[in-house]
């Protein structure tokens, strides 16, 4: 997935500073298990909680196109968080004072803008305290007392993310990160998302020292000739072929010192007609040697991946019992709702996992892996497939709709690849499983996972060939290339606003304002700095309807870094009311037993109020951003369409409490103490599924005389 940047992760100090003593020091907890030992707040006084502060960064966007997706940490009563547009702030945890901001934008370091931001790193040593992000391609490491840069890390306190493939120039692709990283010892390993489409840059896994900003190691996820995984390639992919990169975060075990790397998809995402072969090591759990980057062992979670079936988030560290005896594993949450467990030291699978036949392709060119890995046991948490028994109900006008759409498409099956006629693929793009990961309860080891049930459709569109002499249809193809997934084939951008429409543009803005955007990127847009003049030159003839001449007419056959097919664009599949096509529930929280893999419960999350209203029972709503579960016997969680936070028994999966954001909060809450204060904090950021944007952090606790 491609946007912009900011990391977190564990620090080099105290170990005994951790979220089961009061801190929250590092993204999604640490073993990225999302558990908190804090039990001052339980299912008997959850209903008492009332907001103890709240802080507004203030830079919201008024077109509803800001998000805040940050999970804040918590060290020594000092909360480090981000805004809308990455600037960068500290708070008094207690009271929400701010203590100091970092706004790149306005200190003039690097561009500012609207982006993703997951949370930023800590790491100390003695006297010396950083915090770690990025902004674009630029890593920034910032004194954590003062908010001032660090002159010493990189040149002037930034490092640039493009700089440094040995073997490739990834000065004109995109290259950024939005999700925090992981420290091991004196190294920051930094995620990084890279284009979707072709050209992409390769997704390779670095280790940055913290405190020079040197790359330290590298690992190569689409291998170097003669490299191990290179067979499952085209001899020439390192050259040219781009993605298998970590975007979700990672997980690191200190006493093993291994890192466990999740990655995504291979790009071109939804085609790999030339990317032929089980593409190691996308879509991969990579074990590393933390201190060289040197494999330990891996298992690929999806082969040949045509479903932007990435690993979405860092897996977790558990420690279950077999045979009487415990056993360390590590467990990785997909996009399609399944859970690999696997021996934390050999990578061996806990659970059987199955190599199942699925459908080949009917694309030219493609030729879609024969079988794919999937667990018996846990049973996945959202359903797989759509079919016209499963189709919704909520109105005569919906069934009618929906069912004459699913007759035209491919469905039915799980891992059914994209098509010419569109396929539907359950749960859809964005999960299932997501970035806002899983909670784990080390004392039963049962897990906690919220899912979206939203069907989406994956219909490719084969790229125009040229022929007629017309720039314009040179550009239809650089169109095809770069923007149609996210603006549509017919330039109409997607249903929810995120992606503006592009037509009638020449009423709107210049062509010279566009060509900047175009270079420079603008709010999730990023830079398309890759293309040459003669390439902007054509789409912007497209874009602006331009019946000129193409002066390279002779030489304006396909590149070989371009697909033969796209996705026509991120569609979800909903009704004529933009409900989603398919049965409720839409949104759940699962709780599953890791010692057993029995689900022992899953309940309806969020609401749709105007259906209750029309006497349909909860629906639950798409949700982003993950749960968090305490010692206390509560799962916390937002993320739901309805702008609630929301606390649920963790055992039976009652809900106990829920309050009203002054946003959508999509992001995972924090709970931390101050002072022997338990509280609960959550980035109220809206700005998704057609929900206004918000700048505000809400911390909840209960009144002081609990």
């Amino acid at each position: 997935m491609g946007g912009i940047l900011v990391l977190v992760t564990a620090a080099c100090h105290d170990p005994a500073m951790d979220n089961r003593n009061g801190d929250w020091p590092v993204y999604l907890g640490l073993g990225h298990d999302q558990y908190s030992a804090l039990d001052q707040i339980t299912p008997e006084n959850v209903d008492a909680l009332e907001i103890a502060w709240t802080y507004d960064a203030g830079d919201a966007s008024d077109d509803g196109r800001s998000q805040i997706q940050c999970n804040p940490i918590i060290v020594d009563g000092v909360l480090y968080a981000s805004s809308p547009t990455l600037a960068i702030f500290a708070l008094n945890a207690g009271t929400g004072e701010e203590l100091w901001r970092f706004d790149p934008s306005e200190s003039g370091v690097v561009p500012g803008s609207l982006g993703i931001n997951r949370g930023v790193t800590y790491w100390s040593d003695g006297d010396d305290a950083r915090i770690f992000f990025a902004v674009g391609a630029s890593l920034l490491a910032v004194d954590a007392r003062s908010g001032l840069l660090i002159d010493s890390f990189g040149t002037r306190g930034m490092v640039d993310l493009k700089a440094g493939f040995a073997d490739r120039d990834a000065s004109d692709l995109f290259v950024g990160s939005n999700t925090p990283g992981s420290v091991f010892e004196d190294l920051l390993i930094v995620p990084t998302r890279v284009s979707e489409g072709n050209p992409a840059a390769p997704g390779d896994i670095r280790a940055f020292n913290v405190r020079t900003g040197e790359i330290a190691w590298t690992f190569h996820t689409i291998p170097r000739p003669g490299q191990f995984g290179a067979d499952t390639w085209p001899a020439d992919a390192r050259q040219r072929l781009g993605g298998a990169n970590n975007w979700g975060g990672m997980t690191v075990d200190p006493e093993r010192g291994i890192v466990f790397v999740p990655t995504g998809s291979a790009a071109a995402d939804f085609y790999g007609g030339d990317r032929l072969g089980e593409n190691l090591f996308a879509n991969t759990l990579l074990a590393l040697d933390a201190r060289t980057g040197e494999r330990i062992w891996h298992f690929q979670g999806v082969h040949h991946d045509l479903f932007d079936r990435d690993f979405p988030a860092p897996p977790t560290l558990v420690t279950l019992t077999r045979d009487g005896q415990p056993r360390d594993a590590i467990v990785q949450m997909t996009k399609s709702a399944h859970l690999f467990v696997l021996d934390r030291d050999t990578g061996e699978p806990l659970f059987p996992i199955e190599e199942r036949p699925v459908a080949p392709s009917d694309v030219p060119g493609e030729e879609a892996w024969p079988t794919q890995p999937v667990p018996s046991v846990p049973a996945p948490f959202a359903r797989q497939t759509v079919t016209l028994d499963t189709i919704t109900k909520i109105s005569p006008e919906s069934t009618r709709y929906v069912r004459e759409r699913l007759t035209r498409m491919h469905t039915g099956e799980a891992f059914m690849p994209p098509s010419l006629a569109g396929t539907v693929i359950m749960p859809g793009l964005d999960g299932g499983g997501e970035w806002g990961g899983a909670a784990v309860d080390p004392d039963t080891n049962i897990f906690y996972a919220n899912a979206s049930e939203m069907p989406w459709i994956l219909q490719l569109f084969e790229i125009p060939p040229g022929g007629d002499g017309l720039l314009a249809t040179r550009g239809h193809r650089v169109y095809a290339n770069n923007c149609l997934h996210c603006h549509g084939v017919d330039k109409q951008g997607d249903a929810l606003g995120i992606y503006p429409a592009l037509t009638s543009l020449a009423g709107r803005q210049s062509e010279i304002e566009a060509r900047a955007i175009v270079v420079e990127g603008k709010g999730y847009m990023p830079s398309h700095g890759h293309l040459g003049d003669n390439e902007i030159d054509a789409l912007l003839a497209y874009l602006y309807d331009s019946d000129a001449s193409d002066p390279l007419a002779r030489q304006a056959a396909p590149a070989s870094t371009e697909s033969r097919y796209v996705l026509s664009g991120y569609t979800r599949f909903v009704d004529p009311d933009g409900y989603p096509a398919i049965e409720p529930p839409w949104g759940t929280v699962t709780a599953i037993d890791l010692d057993t893999g029995e689900q022992l419960w899953q309940v309806v999350h969020g609401e749709h109020t105007e259906l209750t209203a029309r006497g349909i029972p909860k629906t639950g709503t798409e949700n982003y951003g993950g749960p968090v579960v305490t010692s206390g016997g509560l799962v916390f969680i937002g993320g739901t369409q309805d702008e609630r936070l929301h606390a649920y028994d963790k055992t039976s999966g009652e809900l106990l409490w829920e309050a009203a954001l002054p946003a959508g909060g999509y992001a995972t809450p924090a709970t931390y103490a101050v002072d022997g204060r338990q509280y609960v904090v959550i980035a109220a950021g809206g700005g998704k599924m057609g929900t206004p944007s918000g700048s505000t952090y809400v911390a909840f606790a209960l009144p002081h005389a609990q």
